[in-house]
């Protein structure tokens, strides 16, 4: 047990001086469990192992700072769940987005009513198959959360064109939704 402590310790001194056979050695220690750590907050296995790998390329560039306080495992573990966190937490933050941009858009515009089985994945569909200057004007108002002085300013166009833009992308995402529900046989 000792042994195998030391030679961690050794291993993880090599790696403070940037020995990349060492990086590796210490990666193939670590990169399963940490895998399953990762796993376990996000439930999808190829992000797990990006989650993972991002882990350890933050745990690589920062280990000076590691000063064997506790084990080296326990270290990257807390690098590995403050990163599958902080992804849980963009993945949330994007979903919140777009169901309120959705939910804001059918309150402010009555006639914009689309059917309950349409999912926040086909509206963002939709809007990518429209024209650039619909397209561009509908994720910067619906999904990034831009008003239109702000749009305008962005795209150098009028605030009037880009709610002109925002009209007439909705009307064209509405009836994309139509025909695709309709095709679908909803």
């Amino acid at each position: 047990m000792k042994s195998t402590k030391q030679f961690h310790q050794k291993l993880i001194r090599a790696c403070q001086k940037n020995d990349k056979k060492a990086q590796l050695q210490l990666y193939k220690s670590y990169s399963k469990a940490m895998f399953l750590v990762a796993y376990r907050y996000v439930k999808d296995q190829f992000l797990a192992e990006d989650i993972m790998q991002e882990a350890f390329i933050k745990a690589f560039k920062n280990i000076t700072s590691y000063k064997g306080e506790v084990s080296f495992g326990a270290w990257l573990k807390k690098i590995v769940i403050n990163q599958s966190i902080d992804e849980l937490k963009k993945k949330k933050l994007v979903m919140v987005s777009i169901n309120s941009e959705i939910h804001k858009v059918q309150e402010e515009n009555s006639t914009w009513e689309i059917d309950n089985s349409v999912t926040s994945q086909m509206i963002i569909e939709a809007i990518n198959k429209q024209k650039e200057k619909y397209r561009l004007v509908l994720t910067l108002y619906l999904l990034e959360g831009y008003d239109h002085k702000e749009i305008s300013e962005i795209l150098g166009i009028t605030e009037v064109t880009s709610r002109t833009h925002l009209m007439r992308g909705k009307k064209l995402i509405k009836e994309h939704l139509k025909f695709t529900n309709h095709a679908e046989g909803y």
